[in-house]
């Protein structure tokens, strides 16, 4: 089935189809019985991102206020069993690489051997030095040096006293020409901390972007779009899916999908 033919069958079930307008930043979107596929989508996305839509309209009929929750296992496949999350994900990762998050994967593995590094700089004074404890020897040192705002920002303008014309600018980069009586290990804590933070919002948002694909509702998305791209190999990573999707497909239970999927 080309373009024109599923925009044309999409039609005919009374759904809206516009494929111009920008989608809401995404390269399909579908809402209220309406689907947009982005005009800044790929020719060759346009097809399987129109698959992924109406799986969502088709899921919509079955569960009406999945917009809401993200839809429930249950409700899709009448099982609950948590081999489907299993291999819906790894459907998943077959169809949409960005699921994968390996650049901030990396991201992160970068961040932990730099704080390894440091770690190792700490304890070439601080034998005793452990991340999870109190630095006592670094809290006595900061409180009497304007290096502490270097904790709370990797880039601060510290105002002096009244005569000061201008703030004086401190970066975790130059903490050495800033503060140059500063200890090795005191310099390496600072970073440490900062690598820390930077540590927990690469994990965050990693998290968050799983939360999104592990939602019942655009791993079911994904998987109709997998049997367009590959039908054989998402059987084959999905054996156990498969068989409960195309034995409730068969019995008419996600409706006009039935009409669709046999002609992939």
């Amino acid at each position: 089935m080309d373009k024109k033919s599923f925009v044309r069958y999409l039609r005919t079930l009374g759904i809206e189809v516009h494929t111009t307008t920008k989608a809401r930043g995404h390269q399909g979107f579908f809402c209220n019985n309406r689907i947009d596929i982005s005009k800044n989508t790929p020719e060759n996305r346009v097809i399987p991102t129109l698959m992924h839509e109406f799986a969502h309209y088709i899921h919509f009929q079955i569960e009406p206020d999945m917009p809401k929750t993200g839809g429930t296992f249950q409700a899709l496949f009448k099982s609950d069993n948590p081999i489907l999350a299993v291999e819906l994900f790894r459907v998943t990762n077959f169809v949409d690489e960005s699921s994968l998050c390996i650049r901030l994967m990396e991201h992160k593995e970068r961040i932990k051997e730099k704080i390894s590094e440091y770690d190792k700089i700490i304890k070439k004074y601080y034998p005793k030095f452990r991340r999870s404890q109190k630095f006592k020897e670094f809290e006595k040192y900061i409180k009497h040096s304007d290096a502490k705002y270097l904790l709370k920002y990797d880039r601060v303008k510290v105002m002096g006293g009244f005569l000061q014309l201008f703030p004086k600018l401190y970066t975790i980069n130059t903490i050495e020409l800033c503060f140059p009586d500063m200890p090795e290990a005191f310099a390496a804590y600072i970073r440490l901390k900062s690598l820390t933070k930077k540590q927990a919002r690469v994990t965050a948002r990693i998290n968050k972007i799983n939360k999104y694909y592990k939602r019942p509702t655009e791993l079911f998305a994904r998987f109709v779009e997998g049997l367009y791209l590959d039908r054989e190999w998402v059987e084959a990573i999905a054996p156990f899916t498969c068989e409960k999707f195309f034995d409730l497909l068969d019995k008419g239970y996600y409706g006009n999908l039935k009409d669709i999927i046999p002609k992939l």
